[in-house]
């Protein structure tokens, strides 16, 4: 009899529980409504000139060379030096703009770092801010995280949350270098795809 109430106790303790945390729901996360937001700039990495917006901070060890390869024509090759070391970190405070030139008007910046993560190529782990100045969204952010090969036409980041307008946002960002080399930077074009709550 005791066994049968202590079960009757506890399954109408959890049904309570449920309905508390379904009702407890913000509604702008129920099913379907959050809308998703497509924002597109360009971001300014300049790691030269008079005006330097990012930096190598600290510089990672040589990389482990690599044998040599054969191609498929029976030729050996041997790879290519890098610039970049693992472990390079580097810091940036980019002009985010609405176009790709330096020119054009500035919407906000972005800053963080990142660090190289592989021993060959230009694979970085990436921690940035996105920090809006202008427009819709200023005094917003978004704070975004990912493994970047910058090796590749388009890179792919999460979304992991903003503040203010962003506000337990979701989503992700495509990057690609639109006149962009490792040694000096340049500029980068971004595209992201959000999801805000209702306001």
């Amino acid at each position: 009899m005791m066994g049968s109430s202590i079960s009757w106790v506890l399954l109408v303790s959890s049904a309570l529980l449920a309905a508390t945390a379904y009702i407890g729901r913000d509604a702008g996360h129920a099913a379907g409504s959050l809308a998703t937001t497509h924002l597109h700039f360009y971001m300014h990495d300049v790691y030269d000139g008079p005006f330097p917006t990012a930096a190598l901070v600290v510089t990672g060890r040589a990389p482990l060379s690599l044998p040599p390869t054969v191609n498929a024509a029976g030729e050996t090759t041997s790879p290519s030096p890098s610039s970049r070391r693992f472990g390079d970190i580097a810091v940036m405070n980019n002009a985010l703009t609405e176009g790709p030139e330096r020119g054009s008007a500035r919407i906000g910046t972005a800053q963080g770092f990142t660090v190289r993560v592989a021993e060959q190529g230009a694979v970085n782990d990436l921690s940035l801010y996105l920090v809006f100045q202008a427009g819709e969204y200023k005094g917003s952010s978004l704070s975004v995280k990912g493994r970047v090969d910058t090796d590749t036409g388009v890179r792919e980041s999460v979304i992991i949350g903003g503040t203010g307008r962003f506000r337990f946002t979701r989503g992700y960002a495509l990057s690609r270098s639109y006149d962009y080399d490792l040694a000096n930077g340049g500029v980068v074009e971004i595209d992201v795809y959000v999801q805000l709550p209702p306001v």
